[in-house]
């Protein structure tokens, strides 16, 4: 990837979105159906886009959110709907839409108290939480957000009554009921005006924040970190849990500071991407570099994306820390350190996440259940405690409550921030000290992700490949020992492939949003090893494509 001049160093002015006109373009551009950019389309976090390329717009978020309405009368879902919003610009907007919509078909939302951001993980802990015991009148619920995307993209994600990220059978549902709306014109959609719908008798406020910090202690050792006075610095990043870290430094009496709690849809505190672009991504060296300049000054420093369902992890010992190394030591750490979890609980990783895990999960005599790209497929095992830990290369992960009991079923980024404190604490190493250890009973795998041209056709052939497609017998001078295009795990597609050797492999699947397929690929035995797996694996892919 080639790094932009701008990289690392504060968004100058001009890279800032004009704010006014961003919420213009919402209320006043309309998408055209015929257009499939314009469409309603969930990939696997929600449906997102940008009003000013008329992919997120006001008719979206009327026309999901009435086929949301729809999905719950046919589904018998009829508890109250938990409704959260990140910091972005359209995710307000975004969420008085949906009220408007909610009320007029009768569904009792809990809005935020105080109108107070609201974490994806604070969403998921608050229905799992009411649904605990209850056979009927489960509760569901909606989150305003387009993740760690730029300032000028919103999102829509739909939590069913389990608290995880929907399955696509749900959200290919409420997908096609949501396109019919727009080629309608809307005209089947309920609506009440805002103030009105503010004022339904079944509109309600919930204390978001209150009740996920009190429960904090089921799922982090917070006495153990306060005991050890472990010095901890949190960004952030403007997100949704920008006033959750000083309540939960107060709560448990940690030593913990908030370096910074602006706020401002622009994002204009940022340091800019990799690509030139403000991005809230808590796993990239270049969004990071504020914080990983402080990493001497704590034992600890951490961040979350704008609505803490990704975590980054600073030490003193390597700086910031790959989210791969760290789902290595979370699993590592705590399948030793919590007596109240099953011994039969599994470690749940997706196909693209380091071997490492596997490494690691064989060694602590774990069963290892792997599975496609997206969170939604941890869901379940989270909820029936099956699984102890859920984890994907792209820093989101959750894990059980101390006893046993499930947290959370969608991707929680403060826990695993505060589980680096803790590690500190109970082990005196930090993560990156922890990961050298691993590093040393199992050798140190270098890993890399890259962009390849394709074609829309080529795109419908690699997610249609099969294991006789691939000629190869070797891979970088190693047999090859498997070829996948369905998880080990729990049978379901890849959508591409992934082809294993005893010490490396590599997984290619096609981009849901732009012409190019993806290759993820790590070795065992070193970067330069690495560098002929991946020129391999465009040519095991390119020669495959041809022949579909």
């Amino acid at each position: 990837m080639r790094l932009s001049p701008l990289a690392g160093h504060t968004a100058p002015l001009s890279l800032l979105v004009n704010l006014p006109r961003l919420v213009t373009a919402y209320y006043s551009l309309r998408p055209d159906p015929a257009e499939a950019s314009q469409r309603v389309a969930f990939g696997t976090s929600g449906h997102r886009g940008s009003a000013f390329s008329s992919s997120f717009n006001e008719q979206h978020v009327l026309a999901v959110t009435q086929a949301i309405c729809q999905y719950r009368e046919k589904s018998g879902i009829n508890g109250p709907l938990f409704l959260g919003i990140d910091t972005h610009a359209l995710s307000e907007p975004a969420a008085a839409t949906a009220l408007e919509v909610l009320a007029a078909n009768g569904v009792h939302v809990m809005l935020s108290l105080n109108d107070e951001y609201t974490p994806t993980p604070a969403v998921s802990h608050a229905i799992l939480v009411y649904n605990k015991g209850r056979t009927s009148g489960l509760a569901d619920g909606i989150l305003m957000t387009p993740s760690h995307n730029p300032p000028e993209d919103g999102g829509y994600k739909y939590n069913p009554t389990n608290g995880g990220p929907a399955d696509s059978d749900i959200t290919g549902w409420i997908e096609k009921a949501a396109n019919v709306h727009l080629e309608n014109g809307l005209k089947d959609v309920k609506r009440m005006p805002y103030a009105q719908a503010l004022r339904a008798n079944t509109t309600h406020r919930h204390d978001y924040l209150t009740h996920y910090v009190d429960d904090l202690a089921n799922v982090i050792d917070m006495e153990a970190i306060r005991i050890a006075g472990v010095r901890m610095g949190v960004d952030p990043l403007g997100g949704a849990g920008v006033h959750y870290w000083a309540r939960i430094a107060e709560k448990y009496k940690l030593r913990l500071d908030v370096v910074s709690d602006q706020v401002d849809a622009s994002f204009r505190f940022m340091t800019v991407d990799w690509d030139g672009r403000i991005r809230m991504d808590p796993s990239s060296k270049s969004a990071m570099a504020s914080l990983i300049t402080l990493k001497d000054k704590y034992d600890i420093a951490f961040a979350c994306d704008t609505d803490h369902d990704r975590h980054g992890i600073v030490t003193k010992s390597v700086g910031l820390l790959p989210p791969n190394h760290y789902l290595a030591v979370c699993i590592d750490y705590l399948f030793q350190n919590r007596p109240g979890w099953s011994p039969q609980a599994g470690v749940g990783k997706t196909l693209v996440s380091s071997g490492m895990i596997d490494r690691v999960t064989a060694r602590l005599g774990r069963k290892l259940y792997e599975v496609p790209v997206g969170f939604k497929w941890f869901a379940s095992g989270l909820n029936d405690g099956s699984l102890g830990f859920g984890g994907e290369e792209s820093a989101g992960a959750s894990f059980l409550r101390r006893d046993g009991g499930v947290w959370t079923t969608d991707k929680d980024g403060i826990v695993p921030a505060l589980l680096s404190a803790e590690i500190i604490a109970r082990t005196d190493l930090d993560p990156g000290e922890a990961y050298q250890k691993l590093t040393a009973a199992f050798g140190a795998p270098a890993y890399d992700r890259i962009d390849a041209p394709a074609t829309p056709e080529q795109k419908k052939k690699l997610g249609k490949l099969t294991p006789e497609q691939i000629t190869s017998s070797e891979l970088a001078g190693e047999s090859i020992t498997k070829v996948l295009t369905n998880a080990p795990g729990n049978g379901a597609s890849l959508g591409g492939l992934k082809v294993m050797t005893e010490s490396g492999w590599f997984a290619a699947r096609p981009s849901g949003t732009e012409n190019i397929y993806k290759i993820y690929a790590e070795s065992f035995q070193g970067e330069v090893h690495l560098r002929h797996i991946i020129k391999e694996a465009q040519k095991i892919v390119d020669l495959a494509l041809a022949k579909g």
